[in-house]
């Protein structure tokens, strides 16, 4: 009889099989850090076996969870973690059956996208036009709708005078995305003043390392706050890409490969957001 497969292990293969599946290092670590967190929660409840963990261990996680105030999207993402990795283990043979498969979700609202008024984003780039790198960032997020993850990857290699090459990033396709005027003389600008460094990376710091994603965060949350703009995220730059796009009229098949999006069903959603509102919208390069 071959030994029973260890917690370490069991969750060792299971990353191991989401990379090869290419899902995205964040989802990944997401992952990781939920089994992490549920071993943890039926150790300490004198489970020593994957094949001891029961329904009732995983509904008792899920009640401390709730007791530990985590919101119910956190909760229901955890579960959602915890069900694909016991139906990992199902595939391997370790397991007969899911002890998640019974446990339900937690009901939250799914709010929408968050979309810049018009207000909003003259406001933002009012607040960081002299940050030359910064401002350059905000108008490739808002012009494009590229992923954060996307613009921190960007080589310099990568830019052409009036388009983006999008390398093959993770789970997401490569793509080429064109630069309006406004976009293309914001990068212009800032690389002017780029500092001098061996990187090959568009955006970098101060003293030539690459501008990575949490610093990228970190320095639009500053500015959103300058500017008063509330409950928004780097994300929501993309999302008024999208929204701007549909309200101008552009083939909803267009925008989606633009933005890289999967399916076109993911597209689709914003279209329920821009319903009531004023079609004859403004383009953002106009403003």
């Amino acid at each position: 009889m071959t030994n029973p497969l260890t917690f370490s292990t069991a969750k060792t293969q299971f990353i191991n099989d989401l990379k090869t599946k290419g899902r995205s290092t964040a989802t990944i670590l997401a992952y990781s850090k939920d089994i992490d967190q549920l071993i943890e929660f039926v150790q300490k409840n004198k489970v020593t076996s994957l094949e001891s963990i029961t329904t009732d261990h995983v509904e008792a996680f899920k009640k401390s969870l709730l007791s530990a105030n985590y919101t119910a999207k956190s909760i229901s993402r955890k579960l959602n973690s915890i069900k694909t990795f016991f139906r990992f283990l199902i595939g391997l043979g370790v397991i007969k059956s899911s002890p998640a498969a019974a446990i339900t979700h937690p009901k939250y609202d799914i709010k929408p996208p968050r979309i810049l008024t018009k207000m909003e984003y003259r406001s933002l780039r009012d607040v960081c036009r002299e940050d030359l790198r910064i401002y350059a960032i905000v108008e490739i997020l808002l012009q494009t709708g590229i992923r954060i993850g996307e613009l921190a990857n960007l080589s310099l290699d990568d830019i052409d005078s009036d388009k983006l090459n999008i390398k093959a990033f993770e789970s997401h396709c490569q793509r080429q995305v064109p630069l309006n005027k406004a976009a293309a003389a914001a990068l212009a600008e800032y690389l002017k003043v780029r500092a001098k460094t061996k990187s090959k990376n568009a955006f970098v710091t101060k003293t030539g390392k690459p501008f990575l994603i949490r610093n990228i965060r970190t320095s639009l949350d500053r500015f959103f706050k300058q500017a008063d703009i509330k409950n928004a995220r780097v994300n929501d730059l993309r999302h008024t890409f999208i929204a701007h796009q549909l309200q101008a009229g552009t083939p909803l098949t267009l925008i989606s490969k633009l933005v890289g999006h999967k399916r076109l069903s993911t597209t689709e959603k914003y279209l329920d957001i821009i319903k009531g509102k004023d079609a004859a919208i403004v383009s953002l390069e106009e403003l």
